[in-house]
Formats: structure tokens, C-alpha cells, sequence
């Protein structure tokens, strides 16, 4: 009996052993099917991986020789109106990027916000930045009358060659007519070549994107509100392309002289402020010459300028908000104006003098003069 027993379990525990045995057969030959399955969509997944990286290098390439072509139809059209943009940034190469800087005038000018990446055309630049100190230049055709080049070799040659290695002269030509845009670059090259291949002069033109149809239409300028309008814009487009190049900004115009050594002095009486809580410094009492900014600074200038660039002329808004950033709600006027004498600093006397009598306003003569210089 025992022995049947026994017979009886071990029967049984072969029955469990050959149903485990078929049990784990059957686990594995579904796991291998799984890694099978598994192995098959990992060389799938590497083939529409190949597949894609293919597509992309061919899209690389043809979008590269779509540039290349561009540039070259740009670079013919170019030589043959007088070699005068020596980079259209608009049309960007592979490595190729834009600063951002002037996407903030989207916000402020509606025209602009389909128009993509934009930025200033580029005359004649060698890309210099980390400099100490952007001068800024901004010109129109006066007809006959020009003041440009005097101011260029007064604002040039008072410069040692070393303030000249710490500074960039720009020229931003703010005219739609494309012969005043030639005849500033061929000056510059020919009379100021040295100056432009060591990178210290650039000249840049805004394009007519920038400027509202409604302000193109009045393009004569014999309305003075849109001239200063107008004006309002080309300052902010011109400090917008100096901000990144320099630690400070200093605004002056085209028909300006400097005194000698007028860097020196202003290099020097900068670094010896011993409060960093100005405003900014005026090196001329009229209109926005001689104004140094921090470059860090020039962006609240510019979005406050763009506010209310249609409402009065820059010089006028350049009180407003500093009138705004100095003095307190209630607070007596008296009170103000001693606060307004601590923040913004008044050089004397005076680097910069106005010579031009032919005002940029169409038809107006002005014969302003700093009498402190």
C-alpha cells in the first residue's frame, strides 16, 4: 500500500514538473517572440532615423545652396549699383545670427510684426564690439549743403590712436534716397579709408521698413511734426544697433565740431565720477549732442522714446522722463530741481559746438550756437 503511495506521488510530481517544464517552454518562446518583436522595431525605428537624417542633409544642402545663391544675385545687384552694402543681414548664413535687440520695435510700430528678423543695412563694418565708447551720427540730405565730413575729421582726428582702438564712430544715413546713401559711403572710403578698415568708422542706412507708410507718404518733410517724428525714430534705431557695441554712448549730430582732446577730457571726467548714479551727462547744452548714455541704460530711453514718438520732439522727451525718473509724486518743484542737477551732469565747458545753419528740416535755417563751448 505504502508502495502505491508512493508510485501515486511521484506520478504526481512528474505531472507538476512536466506542466512547469511546458509552462517555462511556453513563457520563453513568447519572450523570444517579444525580443524578436522588440529587435525588429529598434532596426524599423534606425532605418526612419537614416531615413530622416538623409532628408534633413538634403534639406541642409539645398537650403545652403538657396543662400549661396542669394547672396550671389545680392552681391551682383550690389557691384552694380556702386558697391554700397557690404552685408545684407536679413539674409542670414548657416552660422549666422541676429541680435534681438530691435525686436522691440514690433511692439511699438504695428508694420513691423510680420516682417520678420530685421536690422539695419550694413554699409561698411568691421563688427567691432567691447569697446569703452559709441559715438552716434545720424544724417540726411541737406541738398547742397553738407556738414559731414568737417564733422568726421573734427570728431576723428582729435583721437589718439589709442582712443581710436577704444571707440566706434558710427553713421546711421537715415535717408530713402539711395544717392545720398552713395555719395556718405564713397566720402567715408576715400577720405577716411584708414579709419574704416581699422574698424573705429562704420556707416549703416535704416531701410524705409522701418518707418510707417502713413510717415513715407509725407517723405518731403515739409511738415515739421513729421519731421521730428521721424527723427525720433532714427535716434531710436541708431541706439539701437550702438547698445551692445560699447560700455557708454555718446549722441552728437552731423554738423557738429569738437573741441581737442575733447575724447581725453571726456574719458577722464567720466572714470573720475565717483557716484554712478547719474542719468546722463551733458556735454553740450543743445538738443541731444553731446548726451553720454550708460549703454546699458539705452534701452529704457528707447522704449520710452517709442511711447511717445509722435507727440513731441526728442530733446522735449528726453526732459519728460528724466523729469519722471527723478522727481517724486507731490514733491515740490524746487525739490526737484536740485535732484535734477544731481542726476544729470553738466560738463563745462562744453566739447561740442553746432556749425551747421542749414537745418535738416527742409528750408529752415537755424544758427544755434552752445555758448559754453
Amino acid at each position: 500500500m505504502k508502495t502505491k503511495n508512493v508510485n501515486l506521488l511521484f506520478a504526481f510530481v512528474a505531472i507538476l514538473l512536466f506542466g512547469f517544464s511546458c509552462f517555462c517552454i511556453s513563457r520563453m518562446n513568447q519572450t523570444n517572440n517579444q525580443l524578436i518583436n522588440c529587435r525588429n522595431h529598434v532596426l524599423e525605428f534606425k532605418e526612419t532615423v537614416l531615413r530622416l537624417k538623409n532628408k534633413s542633409e538634403n534639406n541642409r544642402q539645398n537650403l545652403a545652396q538657396f543662400l549661396h545663391q542669394m547672396k550671389q544675385k545680392i552681391t551682383k545687384t550690389t557691384k552694380s549699383s556702386g558697391h554700397i552694402l557690404e552685408k545684407k543681414v536679413n539674409i542670414l548664413g548657416q552660422d549666422e545670427t541676429l541680435p534681438n535687440q530691435f525686436e522691440v520695435l514690433k511692439f511699438f510700430l504695428p508694420h513691423l510684426r510680420t516682417a520678420g528678423k530685421i536690422y539695419p543695412d550694413i554699409a561698411t563694418s568691421k563688427g567691432r564690439t567691447g569697446v569703452s565708447f559709441a559715438l552716434g551720427i545720424a544724417t540726411i540730405n541737406r541738398g547742397n549743403h553738407t556738414y559731414l565730413k568737417q564733422t568726421l575729421t573734427s570728431i576723428l582726428s582729435r583721437m589718439t590712436p589709442e582712443e581710436e582702438e577704444d571707440s566706434v564712430v558710427i553713421v546711421s544715413v537715415a535717408d530713402t534716397d539711395g544717392s545720398y546713401l552713395r555719395s556718405v559711403v564713397h566720402m567715408v572710403k576715400t577720405k577716411f579709408r584708414k579709419q574704416v578698415q581699422s574698424g573705429v568708422l562704420e556707416v549703416i542706412s535704416i531701410p524705409t521698413l522701418f518707418y510707417p507708410q502713413t510717415l513715407l507718404a509725407k517723405k518731403t518733410m515739409k511738415n515739421s511734426e513729421t519731421w521730428q517724428i521721424k527723427q525720433v525714430l532714427d535716434y531710436c534705431i541708431l541706439m539701437l544697433y550702438a547698445q551692445p557695441k560699447a560700455t557708454y554712448y555718446l549722441q552728437l549730430e552731423d554738423d557738429i565740431i569738437a573741441k581737442k582732446m575733447y575724447f581725453t577730457k571726456m574719458k577722464d571726467f567720466v572714470n573720475s565720477l565717483t557716484s554712478r548714479d547719474w542719468f546722463y551727462i551733458e556735454f553740450s547744452v543743445l538738443g541731444l549732442i553731446g548726451k553720454l548714455f550708460r549703454s546699458k541704460d539705452l534701452m529704457d530711453f528707447v522704449h520710452f522714446f517709442l511711447m511717445f514718438y509722435e507727440t513731441k520732439p526728442i530733446d522735449t522727451l528726453l526732459n519728460d522722463i528724466f523729469l519722471l525718473r527723478v522727481c517724486s509724486r507731490g514733491e515740490p518743484f524746487r525739490n526737484c530741481l536740485q535732484q535734477k542737477k544731481e542726476a544729470r551732469i553738466r560738463y563745462r565747458p562744453s566739447l561740442f559746438q553746432h556749425v551747421g545753419t542749414q537745418s535738416s528740416f527742409q528750408g529752415r535755417v537755424q544758427n544755434l550756437k552752445d555758448h559754453y563751448y
